[in-house]
């Protein structure tokens, strides 16, 4: 996610746009991007403190974004 100092037009213009949707209610929009990564085997403290290291040297601006990590356990699909 953008911090919060920083300009964000896209969510300006989405949080303009809403009441002419018909949703009302909303007083601040802020965009930001995901990403979803599988991870082969369990996701211990060594697994997790990489992937915060990627997170921060790779897939985050850190001069002008926050980010943060989750970990989601992912039931398997039937059939598999």
């Amino acid at each position: 996610m953008l911090k919060p100092e920083i300009l964000d037009p896209q969510g300006q213009a989405v949080q303009r746009a809403l009441p002419r949707l018909g949703f009302q209610g909303i007083s601040d929009v802020r965009q930001g991007k995901r990403f979803e990564l599988e991870v082969d085997g369990p996701v211990d403290d060594t697994a997790l403190a990489r992937i915060h290291e990627l997170a921060e040297s790779f897939l985050a601006n850190t001069v002008i974004e926050d980010f943060t990590v989750k970990v989601e356990e992912v039931k398997a699909e039937a059939g598999k």
